[in-house]
């Protein structure tokens, strides 16, 4: 959901901790967007070749879930579904079909706010070029996007829509899942302290050995600025914000957030961060709390004993979930 920009800039307390040799960083581009992956190694495992390799690791994972979730890749396995599961069932991963079951759980959940077939319409807008689909596209399309449109059959892995106009995209759950796949390979191998973030979706694998990470969420107006900043640890966050792809036309904001309601961008509130353990889960919820807008967002996350929000209205004013609150 993001440019090269990231939605979440991490700012490291330096005082009076300084980096030290044994830490590793890596910048690297992959799912259309910006990845960093940052980790501690013990005086036995610092060695050039084994961080190397750890970061190899992690841009192949990466890349890896790229190549099977995105619709933007002919040969992905969502790009097949969006072209032959309005005809067929279609047999997919064991990995694939169950994100697609979580984001159905989060779909229910949400009483339809997260939606991943809002790309039923979504494909329809390029805010590069400053292309929108005409009222017309959207009215006939709304029919299609409906989450109940997709058929899970877990027992023999096979995905089905009920028509052909369907189309699917997980760039509302697809990176934090790919995070914390990342995280997961970091911690199989020993490693304690580490960051993996892309986009706006970011995880943290224990503290800064001895300090907190200290995050800062973007200011929705202001490019340089940060609106807030949060010491956190082994913890995830997952900022969604209608600045990072949109255009304006006639003074009105059209950005990639789109409500599957209305088929169009939503504009409730400016910015969203849900804070959790689950790098999955948070970035399918600060999808939906953006949908949904401040008063339905928290009455949501509110409910959700392991999960925080931080939501930011269009008067620019910010709002903390009760936990964040005490």
């Amino acid at each position: 959901m993001k440019n090269l920009t990231l939605a979440i800039i991490l700012v490291i307390l330096f005082i009076p901790f300084q980096l030290s040799a044994n830490w590793y960083q890596h910048t690297f581009n992959t799912m259309g967007t910006r990845a960093h992956v940052e980790f501690w190694l013990d005086e036995k495992s610092a060695t050039t070749s084994h961080s190397q390799k750890l970061i190899s690791e992690v841009i192949a994972e990466m890349n890896r879930l790229d190549q099977s979730m995105s619709p933007y890749i002919k040969s992905s396995e969502l790009s097949l579904l969006n072209r032959e599961a309005g005809h067929r069932a279609v047999p997919v991963s064991k990995e694939l079909i169950s994100l697609l079951a979580t984001a159905h759980d989060i779909s229910v959940m949400s009483e339809g706010a997260f939606d991943i077939t809002y790309a039923s319409i979504g494909y329809q807008y390029n805010y590069r070029d400053k292309i929108r689909p005409e009222q017309s596209a959207i009215a006939n399309a709304l029919a299609s996007i409906n989450y109940q449109a997709v058929t899970l059959d877990e027992r023999n892995n096979t995905v089905k829509f009920t028509n052909s106009d369907v189309k699917i995209d997980l760039g509302g759950i697809a990176k934090g899942y790919a995070i914390k796949r990342c995280i997961s390979i970091l911690r199989t191998a020993g490693v304690k302290f580490a960051l993996m973030s892309a986009g706006g979706d970011t995880a943290l694998l224990g503290d800064r050995n001895g300090r907190p990470w200290l995050v800062g969420i973007k200011h929705p107006r202001a490019e340089e600025k940060n609106a807030v900043h949060i010491p956190l640890n082994d913890e995830a966050i997952s900022t969604s914000g209608d600045y990072e792809r949109y255009f304006i036309e006639d003074g009105k904001r059209y950005h990639h957030i789109i409500n599957p309601k209305t088929g169009d961008s939503a504009r409730k509130v400016v910015s969203v961060s849900v804070i959790g353990k689950d790098t999955t889960v948070v970035d399918a919820l600060s999808t939906t709390l953006f949908v949904k807008g401040l008063k339905e967002g928290m009455n949501i996350i509110n409910k959700l004993a392991e999960y925080e929000a931080i939501i930011i209205d269009n008067e620019q004013r910010l709002h903390f979930s009760e936990g964040l609150q005490q």
